[in-house]
């Protein structure tokens, strides 16, 4: 467990001079997930951190299909994976035994911390799928920190103005998750159900970004499609957006960070010696990263790009 409370992360934090309040467009690339291709937002050129979020894959919303999602045994290290389901269902398998079926209106969160490996898979029979998986980098002095798996079912859910709002993680509009952080961050699914505006509160400590899972936003005379996230800085108190229908959207934010964070494959940590490391266990099969039990396919990475 993190050992800060949220009055602790709200006492000392400021925004950066540097970081005020703008409105960026950062547009995704089509990858391949698992056999399915998705909208990865973040990392992006544009854009490789929003507070602590640090990577951001949106699937779907995929309908009336066969989904045959597969991810073969892989390992993480120094991050969360933080997956939220609106549509269908995910088995989660990882090397500390657990097993947990996440479904729509559920949170998985995997602490990789100094080391975990998992797998994903789609139910058979499925055909549909919508999610949205993202990585929290962990702080530098809490990188190494034990693995841990943690799955929430019940997080805060309300209606104001013309919207259905869940609390993924953090606090906001006087609300708290259960959901584990180590840092400052916060994570909000907006279901807004009629055309109109809608005012979002916000912290001038956190820089934002919303991303239209589903329609469009109208943010300061500019139009965001699906899969555009709007990176919107920090310094703003609040924020008006409109819709001229039903739509579903993803706000993510958090303090900015200022340590250096460096991704490679699927490794997050502070300096280069750390990723270099964890790519030659995985590779040696070391007991660092334990098997995942029930898994058939071992996924290998590709050469590393530097040395230390």
């Amino acid at each position: 467990m993190s050992s800060e409370s949220p009055k602790d992360f709200a006492s000392s934090l400021e925004c950066p001079a540097a970081v005020k309040p703008v409105l960026e467009r950062v547009t995704p690339h089509v990858t391949d997930v698992g056999g399915i291709a998705v909208n990865r937002v973040l990392p992006r050129r544009a854009r490789r951190l929003v507070g602590s979020w640090c990577f951001l894959d949106h699937i779907g919303p995929l309908r009336n299909a066969a989904i045959d999602l597969h991810v073969g045994e892989h390992p993480h290290i120094g991050l969360q994976t933080f997956t939220w389901m609106m549509e269908g269902e995910i088995l989660h398998r990882d090397s500390l035994g657990s097993d947990q079926v996440i479904r729509p209106g559920q949170v998985n969160l995997m602490t990789a911390g100094r080391g975990i490996a998992h797998t994903e898979d789609a139910l058979p029979g499925q055909n549909a799928i919508h999610a949205a998986q993202l990585w929290i980098a962990l702080p530098k002095e809490q990188a190494d920190t034990e693995p841990r798996f943690d799955h929430y079912a019940d997080l805060p859910k309300w209606q104001a103005q013309n919207a259905e709002l869940t609390l993924l993680i953090g606090e906001y509009a006087n609300k708290t998750a259960p959901t584990l952080r180590f840092s400052p961050i916060v994570g909000v699914d907006l279901q807004i159900l009629a055309a109109g505006e809608t005012i979002l509160e916000l912290r001038e400590d956190f820089e934002y970004g919303l991303l239209p899972l589903s329609g469009s936003l109208n943010i300061e005379g500019e139009t965001f499609a699906e899969n555009d996230l709007a990176y919107l800085g920090c310094g703003r108190r609040s924020l008006t957006i409109s819709t001229t229908g039903p739509s579903r959207a993803l706000l993510v934010g958090g303090a900015p960070v200022t340590d250096e964070v460096l991704i490679w494959w699927n490794f997050v940590g502070h300096d280069r010696a750390t990723i270099i490391q964890a790519q030659e266990d995985w590779l040696a099969k070391s007991g660092r990263f334990a098997p995942v039990p029930g898994a058939t396919k071992r996924l290998a990475p590709p050469p590393i790009p530097w040395r230390s």
